[in-house]
């Protein structure tokens, strides 16, 4: 079996108030709420994903409900960027009118040959927008967004780690997970090491990139509001997941085994430093247990957690 991931699945980051960022991401940035349900480690606290209009794997963005948790310290040893993907000159000049239409403070900047727009969430989650110049996999528009179907999200871009000390974790993307590094480039004086997945590494496909940048002189990241827990990165189907699996174990990388978080099956690895990499099937998907058409609208639980409805809504907070 060849093993190959095929780009990002999604990312998920955590936010101190769920219902700002529910308006930020499907008002602000017209992505669609796919599925409203909890943290199944932690049922008492929502976890919503966001999306294209079908709920695409590698269009999501997920938060973790943390309310009122204090803000992350940003340092090295964390995925400290997601990127967001749109196709042409038109589509950022449109997303940089409209982000500063709704008071987000916006910074263009031109890195890696990429035309990029930079800015944060409510939670003060670090977001760009990216040129993809036509690559990745095209996202399904959402017909409930004000946001035109040309210019709404085409799905994740790359995402950007931030280290003090690349070898190890150059280790693990490299015979792990089987990356290439393709290029570098210089962002403020800092290096950046670009890996790449698939066997293309000339395509310079955004989707399937990840960037990390060399900071020794910052102090360790601490957790909080705003950062990023995990990306995932897209698996094919169960078996490919499975051989992941042991090819993992077989390098001596510790794991969770496979885990079913009933839209997809995952596996996780912790990376040198602490940086969590979720590995996450395509499927079944977000259409198993909820009509396509309404998605999004009703608290939706996965089967094992049934049973507590009564209390797990008890606990939440109404999201307006």
């Amino acid at each position: 079996m060849t093993l190959q991931f095929c780009g990002i699945h999604h990312v998920s980051a955590l936010s101190a108030d769920i219902a700002r960022n529910l308006d930020f991401y499907t008002r602000v940035l017209g992505l669609r709420l796919l599925k409203k349900t909890v943290n199944q480690d932690s049922p008492s606290m929502y976890h919503l994903f966001y999306g294209d209009g079908v709920g695409s794997p590698g269009s999501e963005m997920t938060f973790f409900d943390f309310p009122r948790a204090a803000r992350e310290h940003r340092g090295s040893d964390s995925i400290s960027l997601t990127a967001f993907r749109v196709t042409g000159t038109a589509a950022l000049d449109f997303w940089e009118t409209r982000l500063r239409e709704h008071g987000v403070l916006v910074t263009a900047r031109q890195l890696d040959g990429r035309r990029r727009l930079e800015f944060e969430d409510v939670d003060g989650t670090r977001l760009a927008l990216v040129d993809d110049g036509g690559q990745g996999p095209r996202g399904l528009p959402w017909s409930g967004s004000d946001v035109p179907g040309e210019y709404q999200l085409r799905g994740l871009g790359f995402s950007g780690l931030t280290v003090s000390d690349p070898g190890p974790l150059r280790s693990l993307l490299e015979d792990g997970l089987m990356m290439t590094e393709v290029r570098q480039y210089l962002d403020g004086g800092h290096p950046v090491h670009v890996f790449q997945m698939g066997n293309q590494p000339e395509s310079r496909n955004p989707a399937q990139e990840l960037h990390v940048t060399l900071r020794p002189d910052l102090p360790r990241h601490r957790p909080g509001a705003s950062s990023v827990h995990h990306i995932a990165l897209r698996v094919k189907d169960q078996a490919e997941l499975r051989g992941w699996m042991m090819h993992l174990s077989l390098l001596g990388y510790p794991n969770s085994g496979e885990v079913d978080r009933h839209w997809f099956r995952s596996v996780y690895v912790t990376a040198p430093g602490g940086l969590v990499v979720e590995l996450a099937t395509d499927g079944p998907g977000f259409g198993i247990d909820e009509d396509m058409d309404h998605l999004g609208e009703s608290l939706i639980l996965p089967p094992f957690l049934e049973p507590r409805r009564a209390e797990i809504e008890a606990r939440l907070r109404p999201l307006t």
